[in-house]
C-alpha cells in the first residue's frame, strides 16, 4: 500500500530540478501511506512529474521501488494498491515471452499494460488499486481507480497544470493552489455525512468515480471511461438470477470467499485480521484460520460503556476458531483524544463518527503486524443493514397510501412531544432485550420525513439522510436532489431493498465505509485489505434471489450458513450492534466546552458557510437533554474542525 501524487504541467514551464522538489514535496505529504520508500520521476520536456510513497508489502527489495518504468520504456506508473492474482497473470506473460526482474505486483501490472493495452489489462486485475500511468509515446497521463472504490484518486486542474494525488493535502503542496470550498460538496455532506463522489470540498477538484479510467491529453481535454459498471452488473444479476439449489449457492459462496481470503493473505510482511465478532469479520476470520497452518492474529477494541461494546462476543468467535487474539479496552479520554487528530486523518470533512473506533483498532493492530483482512461490504452485498427491513417495511405498509394521507400522518408524527417516547423507552426496561428500540424519538421524526417522500427514490433518499433540507442551513446553495434518483436510471428492481442495497454500493460504501477504513488505516500505516468485496463475490451476490438474503425478518441469509459451517450458530445469534461511540452523551459532558466554541454564534456568522440560528437551536436542545440532535451536529463540528486545521 503506498500513496502516490503528481501533476502534467502542459505548458511545460517548469525544468527538472522544479518539477522533482515539487512533487517530491507533494509526495511527502503522504509519508504515512508509505513510510517504508520514496521516489521521483520527471520528464521537462513534457511536464509531467510523478511521485510516490512506498509501504513495503510484497516485495521489499529495491526492485519493486516506484515510480517504475516499463520493460518496453513506453510506459510510467506510481500505483497504490494490491492485485491480488498478478501470479496468474505473471505465469500467463511468461508463457508469452515477457521475462520479469523481481517479484512485485507493479513489474506484472505494466508488463500486462505493455502486452494487452490499458483497457484490456485493467479489467484483469482483481484487486485494490489507484495508479497514475505515464504514456511516453502518446504523451497521455492516464488515472485509474479500482472496481469498487477502496483506493482513493483525487484530481483537478489548476490553470495549465493538472494535479492528482491518493489524498487532497498532496494537491494543496502544489505552489499556488487555490483552495475554494464549494458549497454545494458542502451541502452534500451535511446531508450524508461525506462527500460524495466525484465531489470534494474544493470546487474544481474532484475524486475519480469507481471503475473509471480518466484519461488527460491538455488543457482542459479530460476524457473518462468506464471499464467495470456497477450498474451493469445489477443489471445482468437481476435479469439471469441464480438458477441453482441454496445447497449449491452455499457452496459456491464458500468457495469465492475462500479464495477471495486467500489471495489476501499473500503478504511478505505480518498479517493479521480485525475481528468485530459480527457475520462479516468472523466469516473472513473463519476462512484465514481453515487456510493457515498457524494461529492467525486477530484484533479487537472494546468500550466499557453499555451498548457500544462487541469485545467479548468477539472473544468468543475467537476462541472457538483458535486465533491469536488481541483485544484492548478504551477509556472515554483515549477515544476522544482521537477527535483533534480526524480533520488531519480525513483530510476532507468526514462526519462518520465512528471513524473513532477504526482508527483505534486501526492502530492497535499496527502495533502487531503491517496487513489487516476487513469484513467491510457484506451488509451491502447481502442486506445486512437494518434499515433494510425498517424501510422496506414502512414502504410495504404506506407507499400505496396518497401522498396527502402520508403528508398528514407525518405532521401528526411530528408534533408527538419527546416526552411520550420517553416514557415508551422506560418501559422497554420491563421487555426481552429484542424488543427494545432505541431512541424511538429519533425514529419517529424520521419516519414522520420518509412517509411524505413522493415516491420510493425519495423516500431512500431521505431516509439515508442527516440533514433532511441542508440548504437550509448552508448560506448560498441549491441543492440538486435528481442527482439520487439519476444513480439507478435504467435499473429495473423487483424490491425496494435491492434498490437500497444498489444505492448504498454506489454512494455509501465507497464515499462513507471504505474512505473511514482506508484513511484510519493508512494513518497509522496499516494496509486494509476487504475480501468480501472481491468483484467476483459482487457480481455473484447480484445474481443471487432476494429469498437468498432476506428470510424470516433477518438479512445476510447465505453468508450465515457460510459462517455456520465454522463458527456455532449460538455464538453468532444476537442483535445487530454498530460500531460506534458515545457521541450523544461526549457533547453534553467533556466535549461540551469544545463544541460551544465550534458553534459559536458570531464565529458562525463570520465565516458566513452556516445560518446560525438552527444550529445553535439544536446544540441548546441537545445540551439540555430535550432532544437528540448529536448526529446533525456531529456533522457541523467535523466541518468547523476541518475549517480550523486547514486555517480557513
Amino acid at each position: 500500500m503506498c500513496g502516490i501524487a503528481g501533476f502534467f504541467d502542459t505548458s511545460a514551464s517548469y525544468g527538472n530540478d522544479e518539477l522533482a522538489g515539487i512533487v517530491r514535496s507533494m509526495a511527502d505529504t503522504l509519508r504515512h501511506r508509505g513510510p517504508d520508500d520514496a521516489g521521483v520521476w520527471v520528464d521537462e520536456m513534457t511536464g509531467v512529474a510523478l511521485g510516490h510513497r512506498r509501504l513495503s508489502i510484497i516485495d521489499l527489495s529495491p526492485s519493486g521501488h516506484q515510480p517504475m518504468a516499463s520493460r518496453c520504456g513506453r510506459f510510467v506508473i506510481v500505483y497504490n494498491g494490491e492485485v491480488y492474482n498478478f501470479p496468474d497473470i505473471r505465469e500467463e506473460l511468461e508463457a508469452k515471452g515477457h521475462r520479469f526482474v523481481g517479484g512485485s505486483d507493479t513489474e506484472v501490472i505494466l508488463a500486462a499494460i505493455s502486452h494487452w493495452g490499458l483497457d484490456e489489462a485493467v479489467k484483469r486485475f482483481n484487486g485494490m488499486f489507484a495508479f497514475a500511468l505515464w504514456d511516453k509515446r502518446e504523451r497521455n497521463l492516464h488515472l485509474v481507480r479500482d472496481r469498487i472504490g477502496i483506493k482513493p484518486l483525487y484530481y483537478g486542474w489548476l490553470g495549465k497544470v493538472f494535479l492528482f494525488g491518493s489524498e487532497l493535502k498532496a494537491l494543496r503542496r502544489f505552489p499556488g493552489f487555490a483552495a475554494e470550498i464549494d458549497r454545494e460538496s458542502l451541502c452534500l455532506f451535511l446531508r450524508h455525512n461525506y462527500i460524495p463522489a466525484p465531489r470534494s470540498i474544493y470546487k474544481g477538484f474532484y475524486k475519480l468515480r469507481p471503475g473509471y479510467v480518466l484519461t488527460v491529453r491538455e488543457p482542459g481535454n479530460a476524457e473518462e471511461t468506464v471499464y467495470w459498471s456497477l450498474k451493469d452488473v445489477a443489471e445482468k444479476g437481476l435479469s439471469d438470477t441464480y438458477p441453482r439449489r441454496e445447497e449449491e449457492a452455499v457452496e459456491e459462496l464458500d468457495a469465492l470467499l475462500r479464495d477471495a481470503v486467500k489471495r489476501r493473505m499473500v503478504s511478505d510482511v505480518p498479517l493479521g485480521a480485525f475481528l468485530s465478532g459480527g457475520y462479516d469479520s468472523s466469516t473472513v476470520v473463519a476462512l484465514m484460520q481453515v487456510q493457515s497452518s498457524r494461529p492467525v492474529r486477530s484484533f479487537t477494541i472494546g468500550f466499557n460503556e453499555k451498548g457500544y461494546n462487541e469485545a467479548h462476543y468477539a472473544k468468543k468467535v475467537a476462541q472457538h476458531l483458535g486465533t491469536e487474539h488481541t483485544e484492548l479496552y478504551i477509556t472515554p479520554k483515549e477515544a476522544m483524544d482521537v477527535i483533534p487528530r480526524l480533520p488531519e486523518i480525513y483530510d476532507e470533512p468526514f462526519s462518520d463518527s465512528s471513524q473513532i473506533p477504526t482508527f483505534l483498532v486501526s492502530q492497535l493492530t499496527r502495533r502487531h503486524v503491517t496487513v489487516s483482512l476487513s469484513g467491510d461490504g457484506g451488509d451491502e452485498l447481502f442486506a445486512g443493514y437494518n434499515r433494510y427491513f425498517f424501510g422496506r417495511s414502512i414502504w410495504k405498509k404506506v407507499g400505496w397510501w396518497p401522498r396527502g394521507v402520508r403528508s398528514t400522518a407525518a405532521g401528526i408524527l411530528r408534533n408527538i412531544p419527546v416526552s411520550f417516547w420517553s416514557g415508551l423507552e422506560r418501559l422497554e426496561a420491563f421487555l426481552p432485550e429484542r424488543a427494545h428500540i432505541p431512541q424511538l424519538d429519533d425514529k419517529a421524526k424520521k419516519v414522520a420525513e420518509i412517509i411524505s417522500a413522493k415516491d420510493a427514490g425519495e423516500f431512500y433518499h431521505s431516509l439515508v439522510s442527516h440533514w433532511k433540507h441542508p440548504i437550509e442551513v448552508v448560506a448560498g446553495v441549491t441543492e440538486d436532489l435528481d442527482r439520487f434518483n439519476n444513480l439507478w436510471s435504467g435499473v429495473e428492481f423487483s424490491d425496494i431493498t435491492q434498490r437500497m442495497q444498489y444505492l448504498d454500493l454506489v454512494t455509501y460504501l465507497p464515499d462513507d465505509i471504505l474512505v473511514k477504513v482506508d484513511r484510519a488505516s493508512m494513518e497509522v500505516s496499516l494496509e486494509a485489505r476487504v475480501p468480501i468485496l472481491d468483484h467476483r463475490v459482487v457480481e455473484f451476490a447480484w445474481r443471487l434471489p432476494l429469498s437468498m438474503k432476506l428470510r424470516k425478518g433477518r438479512g445476510k441469509w447465505l453468508l450465515r450458513q457460510v459462517l455456520y459451517r465454522y463458527v456455532p450458530r449460538k455464538l453468532m445469534e444476537r442483535p445487530k450492534m454498530g460500531f460506534g461511540v458515545p457521541i450523544e452523551q461526549w457533547l453534553r459532558g467533556p466535549l461540551r466546552e469544545w463544541g460551544e466554541e465550534l458553534l459559536d454564534e458570531q464565529r458562525l456568522r463570520q465565516e458566513g458557510f452556516f445560518d446560525p440560528a438552527p444550529i445553535r437551536r439544536m446544540w441548546e436542545e441537545h445540551l439540555s437533554g430535550k432532544r437528540r440532535w448529536h448526529y446533525y451536529l456531529w456533522d457541523i463540528l467535523m466541518f468547523q474542525a476541518w475549517m480550523e486545521r486547514n486555517e480557513f
